[in-house]
């Protein structure tokens, strides 16, 4: 199982990087597996924790219903939009994808809610997952602006970099 701190191990500065994309606001997008293979897309939070990636839902949640039937996920972080018109203004976007791990033993949940400093009998019969990441990749604006510049990680290869006209 790959951790975020094994990403953040083999590459620190383009994981800070990505890290601070998916840092910059609250929520984030989820995409899941519906039970036809369609995708489903899901408003989330996600946290990043102790080497690891995290994420949970409210109980009976269809995107925890999907995940527990195909643990198969991609997450994006937060859009955020320039109004200055100057394209090298924009940060980029950072999404990841892998599997999720739901995590059910009631001791291992409580000690992660009491780390995040979480209700735990508000939480407790929630859905919680840690990520078994599979591929990473930062877009961004280049310099000069007339490209953008595409990193991807994927375990057990250097990390690439792409450049798209």
């Amino acid at each position: 199982m790959v951790t975020w701190a094994q990403v953040s191990v083999e590459e620190p500065e383009f994981a800070a990087r990505v890290q601070g994309r998916f840092n910059t606001h609250k929520h984030k997008t989820l995409a899941t597996l519906r039970k036809d293979g369609s995708p489903r897309i899901s408003g989330i939070e996600a946290t990043f924790a102790d080497g690891e990636l995290w994420f949970g839902s409210m109980p009976g949640a269809l995107k925890a219903l999907d995940l527990r039937r195909d643990p198969r996920f991609a997450l994006h972080s937060p859009s955020v939009d320039t109004d200055e018109g100057d394209p090298s203004a924009w940060g980029g976007d950072a999404k990841l994808s892998g599997l999720a791990v739901e995590i059910t033993d009631p001791v291992e949940i409580e000690a992660v809610l009491q780390a995040r400093g979480l209700d735990i009998d508000a939480f407790r019969d929630s859905h919680l997952f840690r990520t078994d990441i599979q591929e990473v990749v930062l877009t961004r604006v280049g310099d000069p602006t007339d490209h953008l510049v595409i990193e991807l990680w994927r375990e057990g290869e250097e990390l690439r970099r792409f450049k798209r006209k």
